[in-house]
């Protein structure tokens, strides 16, 4: 069968007045001028897709924190390698941040930081000789204050940050641990045995890990409980945390408390599937909203922090 071009005289159209458009010119991005302030380039953002959701997941805390909601940090341990550890512990002392969550190698580079004021080594380069992960510090002082922390009725957020406070380690004020203890807050820290530096060495103990990494998920399990009209972040956590979430908030709501008008934000450089469906649509199918901040942490989350600060 032969084709001819159509005719498209007989289309029927309409006024572009009369059309509903996603884009409009006052929501375009201003330039910004030297000396302007943090607020003022806020305000120049353009007003849509992620710098949108920026503002909106502040505006979503500042809420929380005005009507007494948490608002609760779930994290890797990259958050704390790229040196966000002032901001976090800025918002924990401004209120703002009411509990923190963490996977098992947050303890690590909290401790590093504290008791040396370095951490990450060269995984690839060690690997090679059998050294990586053998820093003897780490693992005997880390494990120690689990097991201790641990026999004195503690989870592990509460014994890293007992111990660190107690230590009078030179970088104090750089651990988020220390901090949540003296701010008496939820610190929970949740483990895949094997999976951190400290389980090689021998100093680790598996019955003191699993105690206390399971008394963290009941603690943070009463935390998610309570986040009904509140905020969930999980910063650069792919598969743990995402996995503890979900489970925590299967528990809460099974024992008859009511979670399901809060917003979940999942800020990570790439989208990966858990948190897209275990902090982002399952949680809040009935109601809530949800946001994804696609960025590198060391830039995403000093804007969300100073958008937060600017909102208060």
């Amino acid at each position: 069968m032969k084709y001819r071009p159509i005719d498209v005289k007989g289309l029927t159209t309409y006024s572009i007045g009369d059309r509903n458009s996603k884009v409009s010119a006052e929501k375009a991005a201003v330039p910004h001028l030297k000396g302007k302030s943090f607020r003022e380039f806020a305000d120049s953002l353009p007003g849509f897709l992620g710098a949108s959701d920026l503002k909106s997941v502040a505006q979503a805390v500042v809420k929380a924190h005005g009507s007494g909601r948490p608002v609760v940090l779930g994290m890797g341990a990259h958050a704390i390698k790229v040196g966000l550890s002032p901001l976090i512990i800025d918002l924990m002392r401004k209120g703002v941040i009411t509990a923190v969550a963490a996977n098992g190698a947050c303890i690590i580079h909290d401790f590093e930081i504290a008791y040396i004021g370095r951490t990450s080594e060269d995984v690839a380069r060690e690997l090679c000789t059998g050294a990586f992960g053998m820093a003897q510090e780490t693992g005997r002082m880390v494990n120690t204050a689990i097991s201790d922390g641990v026999r004195a009725g503690y989870g592990i957020g509460r014994a890293m940050g007992a111990f660190i406070n107690s230590s009078g380690f030179p970088n104090l004020d750089m651990s988020l641990f220390a901090e949540a203890c003296r701010l008496d807050l939820p610190a929970t820290v949740h483990v895949a045995i094997g999976a951190d530096i400290i389980h090689m060495h021998p100093e680790a103990d598996g019955a003191a890990i699993g105690e206390g990494s399971m008394r963290d998920f009941r603690l943070f399990t009463s935390v998610v409980a309570d986040l009904e009209g509140g905020v969930y972040i999980n910063l650069g956590s792919a598969v743990i945390l995402p996995e503890v979430f979900l489970k925590a908030l299967s528990v809460a709501r099974n024992l008859g408390n009511k979670v399901e008008d809060f917003t979940t934000v999942n800020m990570d450089f790439i989208q990966h599937y858990r948190p897209g469906e275990n902090v982002l649509k399952r949680p809040t199918m009935m109601k809530g909203r949800c946001f994804a901040l696609t960025g590198h942490h060391e830039i995403m989350f000093p804007l969300l922090a100073g958008l937060i600060i600017e909102e208060l």
